[in-house]
């Protein structure tokens, strides 16, 4: 093998066994137990989707000695959920995500309920803005990655060549591989030690998009062609209180032009939660508007 090859492989085992000091086994987690990071000092994070409903969990630490961890906050938005672990070990590098570029190798890296540390790579195949998962929950930065953690590596991090952190890996939020950056796990898990719980904006509506025919839009002066037909209304929440009715087609919140359920979400971030809202909706033809006040999304 030729010796620069040699010296690459070495990085990366070196990179992995650096890596690994912060990274935990939590075996209750799943058929194959998942993973966590230990992210500060006496805390760790690991994937919410994999303990759901558990108060305290076992894991194995980074010495293979098991410890008993409370699970100090939970958020199935971003799929984190953050532990207190006395004694973990040394916390992770993070890395400043906003210096990763397409191209650069990462590893995804897990330990195993019986067998140990390990680890698959791949590359950053492409960066974007932010998304919003399913549940609403804000991702700050978009990671895609050519790999496919193996299972048990939810929770576990996602590391540069280097053997800093770039974010969490999980297959939660979109039912796939993802990672979530570092900036929104520093964000989740100040919030989640200080409350226990991420609060969000609550509409109370379950909608669909359509398109308006041809010209509705520009007869009705909306500026988009597409709205949100409210398909259902949950009894007593926010949308009920407001008058808004099954058939309605939501176009505008708080004079922000909804283009699909994503940007809804967007409109009832959690500064947002006690206000009124205008809410401009299409109802039997015409432009009509109620005012809303945004509630706080119930813990499911």
């Amino acid at each position: 093998m030729p010796g620069f090859l040699v010296d690459f492989s070495n990085e990366l085992a070196e990179a992995v066994a650096r890596a690994g000091r912060s990274v935990i086994s939590v075996p209750e987690g799943g058929r194959e137990g998942v993973s966590g990071t230990i992210w500060r000092e006496g805390i760790a994070i690991t994937a919410e989707h994999t303990i759901r409903g558990l108060d305290e969990v076992e894991v194995i630490l980074p010495s293979g000695e098991k410890s008993k961890a409370a699970v100090a906050g939970r958020d199935h938005g971003t799929d984190i959920a953050v532990l207190k672990v006395a004694g973990a070990g040394v916390a992770a590098t993070l890395a400043d995500e906003g210096q990763a570029r397409v191209g650069e190798i990462v590893l995804s890296i897990g330990r195993r309920r019986d067998e140990g540390l390990a680890a698959t790579h791949g590359l950053i195949s492409a960066i974007g803005g932010p998304w919003r998962t399913g549940q609403g929950a804000r991702i700050d930065r978009w990671l895609r990655l050519d790999l496919n953690p193996f299972p048990g590596f939810s929770g576990g991090p996602v590391v540069n060549a280097r053997g800093e952190v770039i974010g969490m890996a999980t297959s939660g939020p979109r039912r796939s591989a993802a990672t979530i950056p570092v900036s929104t796990v520093n964000r989740v898990v100040d919030q989640l030690l200080q409350r226990g719980r991420i609060a969000r904006g609550y509409f109370g509506v379950g909608i669909q998009p359509v398109a308006f025919p041809e010209g509705t839009a520009r007869e009705l002066g909306i500026g988009s062609e597409r709205g949100l037909l409210v398909v259902m209304v949950e009894p007593g929440g926010p949308a009920a209180h407001a008058g808004v009715l099954l058939g309605d087609i939501v176009v505008r919140v708080d004079g922000a032009e909804l283009q699909g359920p994503q940007s809804l979400q967007g409109a009832l971030d959690s500064d947002k939660i006690g206000q009124t809202v205008p809410v401009d909706l299409v109802r039997g033809g015409k432009l009509t508007s109620v005012s809303l006040v945004v509630g706080e999304r119930p813990v499911r």
